[in-house]
């Protein structure tokens, strides 16, 4: 399984709105993609903005590319996010997932 790990800053007041994005249309496109395993949004206070780490799992980097495209380390970041967000890693990361300890 692979890991996708990318991050975007929001100041105040605009968090719940790419907050709300993310737990609407990111969810709903993701669950379209083959291989598309979960995702997990964070969130933090980062001196006066939210900090947010989105980290998406897919069943291979095959799957991930059916989602991302030809280069897969280059950022997703739809006009409703581009709003809501100053700021935003224009490349992710990807990590192979060496052990998943699920909770019950």
């Amino acid at each position: 399984m692979i890991a996708r790990v990318w991050r975007g800053w929001a100041v105040a007041g605009r968090d719940e709105e790419y907050q709300r994005h993310y737990e609407t249309d990111v969810a709903e496109h993701l669950r379209q993609v083959p291989g598309f395993r979960g995702a997990r949004l964070l969130r933090r206070d980062d001196g006066g903005e939210v900090l947010f780490t989105s980290i998406t799992y897919f069943a291979s980097m095959d799957d991930l590319r059916a989602f991302a495209g030809d280069d897969p380390e280059l950022a997703v970041v739809e006009e409703a996010a581009r709003r809501a967000l100053t700021r935003w890693d224009e490349r992710v990361v990807h990590h192979e997932v060496a052990v998943d300890v699920a909770w019950p």
